[in-house]
């Protein structure tokens, strides 16, 4: 039976309801009583955001509304995982976090559970993949102090789950991981489209309605994308990526989503026995390994967020041994490098057309932006040729396809970063050269080589 609309007056001052209308509300203000239609409801709707409260929403002046009281955002206690979510968890927010298995979002998150815990009060960890026995082997290698307030729940059904968080009232909680969920109400597998869909409504409702930050982990395909529907990305506040390889201990956590801070910012941790540790001189791990004077290897820097990081690009070039020359990257974009190439050969007079070229990114870092294009042609024209790179030498610059060089952004922060871990020379583009020149920021003992063109910056180096 269709349900029959009603009529209210509301007061626009204070929200007072009449089933009538007055001219004067109880808070004493005059005429400010508006009719409003209302869709009367059971209660019983779980899809709604208001479920078993009550009360219905209704429209509010954003001016008039107050602002957040206490603290906006909760410390997890991990410094690199409060920079990517932009300073910390706000209360209320739904936060996923994928990657591919074994690469450690269980680890980090246990970690963060453990600390809020700690400092804040009631944690609610849900794992539908492992016993507590099992979670509580792992809490033990990664946590040396467990707190009494982290509380471990074995469970894959949904309606359960909300009846624990509304027993318990946890200010933080985790589930581990959404395609292992289901809800009673629908008959199809764990995993499932409509099941992840469903699941992931109910947990962002749970999370709003109680003022609770939930922690989702969710798995990737085999192509490194999120597995399920597309849907949960949209409904989640932010979508956090943890990325590495199996053969290095290093792991960059990146935000690829976030309604409270950047998406530029990057997390650095280190894989040990304990845990994941955190990585304060993110620079210096990724030079540890470089030979200065290699062929084919030069140090450049990107800026990802708020810090600067120097980095070694490595080329090679051989000559191809029948077809077609093959064109490999990692850590540069293969459109990129191909870009470059065509840029070396037609301004440059540099013939690659029957050379194999590799590029390659030390670190297995992925760095955003256009600021190392000059240091991967200046790799490559050093493999080629034979010639070792000038060592103590940074390069940064963004080539143009009519072989000129453009400025990059950050270059102060990237200099002062070069000087601290010992560069004595940046070669870098002349207008962010002449820019550092007016302004007098250029660091004692710091010599800048400013180019104009790709042609320019091969004869300097």
């Amino acid at each position: 039976m269709a349900k029959k609309q009603k009529t209210v007056f509301v007061c626009q001052e204070c929200g007072y309801e009449s089933p009538k209308w007055k001219g004067q509300c109880i808070c004493g203000a005059w005429n400010t009583m508006v009719e409003e239609k209302v869709m009367p409801s059971d209660g019983n709707d779980i899809r709604s955001r208001t479920a078993g409260q009550g009360s219905r929403n209704r429209p509010e002046s954003l001016a008039r509304m107050e602002n957040m009281k206490g603290p906006s955002r909760l410390d997890t206690g991990i410094g690199e995982l409060n920079r990517t979510l932009g300073g910390g968890l706000i209360k209320g927010s739904l936060i996923l976090i994928s990657g591919e298995p074994g690469i450690g979002k269980s680890t980090v998150i246990m970690q963060a559970a453990a600390n809020i815990a700690a400092k804040y009060g009631k944690v609610l960890y849900v794992s539908g993949e492992e016993s507590e026995e099992q979670i509580k082997m792992r809490a033990d290698r990664i946590c040396p102090d467990l707190s009494e307030d982290l509380f471990v729940l074995s469970e894959t059904n949904m309606e359960n789950i909300a009846d624990a968080a509304k027993t318990l009232s946890p200010v933080f909680m985790v589930i581990d991981s959404i395609q292992t969920m289901y809800t009673s109400s629908m008959d199809s597998a764990p995993g499932s489209v409509a099941q992840v869909r469903a699941c992931g409504s109910e947990l962002m409702r749970i999370g709003k309605v109680n003022d609770i930050p939930v922690f989702i982990v969710a798995h990737v395909t085999k192509s490194g994308e999120l597995a399920g529907p597309k849907i949960v990305e949209h409904l989640v506040d932010c979508v956090l990526s943890l990325m590495g390889e199996r053969s290095h201990d290093l792991r960059i956590l990146r935000a690829l989503k976030n309604r409270f801070g950047t998406t530029s910012e990057i997390g650095a941790f280190q894989m040990t026995e304990n845990g994941l540790a955190e990585i304060e001189n993110l620079s210096e791990t990724f030079l540890q390994t470089s030979e200065e004077g290699a062929e084919g290897s030069v140090i450049t820097a990107v800026y990802e967020g708020t810090r600067p990081l120097l980095l070694e690009v490595q080329a090679l070039t051989a000559p191809a041994s029948v077809g077609f020359a093959r064109r490999s990257a990692i850590g540069v974009e293969i459109s990129r490098l191909n870009m470059i190439l065509a840029v070396l050969e037609k301004k440059a007079g540099i013939k690659l057309i029957s050379q194999d070229v590799y590029a390659n990114i030390v670190g297995g870092l992925r760095p955003e932006g256009t600021s190392t294009d000059l240091a991967v042609a200046l790799a490559v024209e050093s493999a080629y040729r034979g010639k070792p790179c000038r060592k103590g030498t940074l390069v940064i610059g963004e080539v143009g396809l009519t072989g000129d060089l453009r400025a990059v952004q950050h270059a102060e922060r990237i200099i002062k970063e070069a000087a601290r871990m010992g560069m004595k020379e940046v070669i870098l583009p002349r207008r962010n050269e002449e820019a550092l020149r007016k302004s007098g920021c250029i660091p004692k003992g710091m010599k800048l080589t400013g180019v104009g063109r790709i042609s320019e910056a091969i004869d300097m180096f």
